[in-house]
C-alpha cells in the first residue's frame, strides 16, 4: 500500500543521509504497535527508527484493539513526515456537487445515501463519521474488508459516497469516475489542485487525514533525535523525495520533534472523541 511506499522512500533518503546504519521498522498497517518498541541500541547508536501511521499511533489505541496499548513513554517523536488528507467522493449520478448539496440531500433523502470504507473503525469510516456529526446528518455505513473494493463499488454505484484518502482515490477522480466534493483539509492538496478545501467548503475544523510519522525508541539520547530530526527535514525539503510523495498524493510535512509530540496529542484527543460519540471503542 501507500504506506510503504511512504516508508521505503523515507528510508532511501535517510540511509542517504545518514548511512546504512538505520534498521527502519514501520507500523502501518492494522497489525498494530508494539506495546513496547524495541529499546534503543546503544551498539548503533540507537539507529533504530519507528514509521507509523494514525491508524497505529492514535486509531486503534482509541479503538483498544491491541492488548496492550503503547504508552507515548515509549518512544521519542523524532517528526511528523507527510499527510494523505482524506476527500470526500460521491457517485457521478449523485446530484450534489458541493458539500453543502450533500448535506442538503442526505437530510432531504434519509436512508438513500451509502457510504463505504475499509472496515468499522478504519480511518475511512472514522472520517464518514466526523463529517455526520459536524453536519448533523446520517447516513447508512458500509463497511468493506478494504478500501479498493469500496471505492470499485462508488464507482459502479452500489455505494454514494466515501471519505477516501487523496492517495487511493487520485487516479480515481483525475479519470473522473467518481466526483471529488472536498479536502478534509485546513487548505487545498497538491496532488488535487482543483477541489476545494473543506475550510472553503464551510467546515474549517472537518479535517482528516491519513499522516505518517518518525519515531525512536523511548531512551534514544537527544542529539541522535536531532541528527535524525536534522536528516528527515533536509529528506524532506529535497525536489527529489517531495515530487515522488506528491505524485503518490501525499504531501511532504516535516517539522520539529516537540511539534509531532503536540500534534500527537491533538489527534489522539480529536479521534477518540469520535470513537467515542460513534460508539465504536469496545
Amino acid at each position: 500500500g501507500i504506506g510503504n511506499s511512504v516508508a521505503r522512500l523515507v528510508f532511501e533518503a535517510l540511509s542517504e543521509r545518514l548511512g546504512n546504519r538505520i534498521v527502519l521498522q514501520h507500523y502501518t498497517s492494522s497489525t498494530g504497535f508494539p506495546s513496547m518498541p524495541p529499546a534503543a541500541d546503544t551498539g548503533t547508536e540507537g539507529y533504530t527508527l519507528l514509521f507509523a501511521s494514525v491508524d497505529t499511533l492514535v486509531i486503534e489505541p482509541g479503538l483498544q484493539r491491541t492488548a496492550t496499548l503503547p504508552t507515548h513513554q515509549a518512544f521519542e517523536p523524532i517528526g511528523l513526515v507527510a499527510e494523505s488528507p482524506h476527500v470526500v467522493v460521491v457517485n457521478n449520478d449523485l446530484p450534489v456537487h458541493s458539500v453543502r448539496e450533500l448535506t442538503d440531500y442526505i437530510s432531504r433523502y434519509p436512508g438513500v445515501v451509502h457510504f463505504g470504507s475499509s472496515g468499522n473503525g478504519s480511518s475511512l469510516h472514522l472520517a464518514g463519521e466526523a463529517y455526520l456529526s459536524a453536519t448533523g446528518t446520517n447516513m447508512v455505513h458500509c463497511p468493506y474488508s478494504a478500501a479498493e473494493p469500496a471505492t470499485n463499488n462508488l464507482v459502479s454505484g452500489d455505494i454514494q459516497a466515501m471519505f477516501q484518502v487523496t492517495s487511493g482515490v487520485l487516479n480515481y477522480v483525475r479519470a473522473h469516475k467518481v466526483r471529488a466534493l472536498a479536502v478534509m483539509a485546513p487548505q487545498r492538496s497538491p496532488a488535487l489542485p482543483e477541489i476545494p478545501s473543506m475550510a472553503e467548503a464551510g467546515y474549517p475544523d472537518l479535517t482528516a487525514a491519513r499522516w505518517y510519522a518518525l519515531l525512536a525508541p523511548g531512551g534514544t539520547p537527544r542529539e541522535i533525535i536531532e541528527k535524525y530530526n536534522a536528516a528527515l527535514n533536509d529528506a524532506l525539503e529535497s525536489p527529489e523525495l517531495r515530487d515522488k510523495l506528491l505524485e503518490l498524493g501525499v504531501t511532504p510535512l516535516g517539522g520539529t520533534p516537540a511539534q509531532l509530540g503536540q500534534f500527537l496529542a491533538l489527534e489522539t484527543r480529536k479521534w477518540h472523541a469520535t470513537i467515542k460519540e460513534a460508539h465504536l471503542n469496545r
